[in-house]
């Protein structure tokens, strides 16, 4: 048995499932006491293995993978705090929550950094749908993170303490894990696609805020807007990849026009780029 096949122990008396809000596509999930039970997918042992690595490092900022239950669902340690709902709650438009979620993924990211990329974060990986632009961005140095939404992170008294739901964790680099904290928290998308409390946000201070509680060098600043833009561009072919194969909550959001408001990013990234890449740099 390998640790991250490890059983989990249920307590002598275990306490009542209560259903938790999942994000976008995470169904089934529950707290039970102090745990998370999270239904197994094919993210599973890359995420298991990357939270007992952030275990070891003395990473505060994460669940930890506790084992399997008897009903075969990831369990992991249960983080209090507050994390956002749709529609998302005011506080996630202050500028202080931004700049304290930036500071968490850095925190996150050079935790993580000396695993560098592990051949089994690798495993399992698709090649590009047919159409897919190429990646523009970098090497991958790490394993990031790269689904920064306020769904996915927790808070404490107005402060990001912890990321949560690790399943689109892969091999990239600072300046790709930047543009995702960038459209989430820096309201990078057109304003009518934007949740309401974040319409009366400006896209570009807010960019340049973000980048410099990260603490982005002045190299990766430069390839930033770029990134973002040829993400946004393969994110129309994945993101209909995923609604074909993988169906569920993918299919959903693909039915509600989760593809049209990526073009509509595409069309505002190309629009604005100068003004963002000027805020940022």
């Amino acid at each position: 048995m390998t640790t991250d096949t490890r059983p989990y122990v249920e307590p002598e008396r275990p306490e009542p499932a209560v259903p938790l809000l999942g994000g976008d596509v995470t169904e089934g999930l529950v707290r039970v006491g102090d745990t998370v039970r999270r239904p197994a997918s094919d993210a599973s042992q890359r995420v298991r293995r990357l939270l007992d690595f952030l275990q070891s490092a003395g990473f505060q900022g994460a669940p930890r993978f506790l084992g399997i239950d008897e009903s075969g669902r990831d369990t992991l340690s249960f983080i209090p705090g507050d994390t956002a709902g749709r529609p998302w709650p005011s506080w996630v438009a202050d500028e202080s929550s931004a700049v304290s979620v930036a500071r968490l993924v850095r925190s996150y990211d050079d935790a993580v950094k000396p695993l560098g990329v592990p051949g089994w974060a690798r495993t399992g990986a698709d090649a590009d749908p047919q159409g897919c632009p190429s990646s523009i961005a970098g090497p991958a140095t790490f394993l990031a993170h790269m689904d920064i939404t306020p769904e996915n992170v927790v808070f404490r008294d107005g402060s990001a303490v912890a990321l949560i739901d690790f399943d689109l964790v892969r091999p990239a680099n600072r300046v790709e894990e930047v543009a995702n904290l960038l459209l989430w928290w820096g309201a990078w998308m057109p304003v009518s696609d934007r949740d309401p409390v974040m319409r009366k946000v400006d896209a570009a201070s807010r960019g340049a805020t973000l980048v410099n509680a990260y603490g982005l060098g002045p190299l990766d600043r430069a390839e930033v807007v770029d990134v973002a833009r040829n993400a946004a561009e393969r994110s129309w072919h994945l993101m209909g990849r995923r609604a074909l194969t993988k169906g569920g909550g993918w299919k959903r959001m693909w039915d509600e026009g989760v593809g049209d408001k990526i073009l509509r990013r595409q069309a505002w990234l190309a629009e604005n780029a100068a003004v963002l890449h000027a805020a940022i740099t």
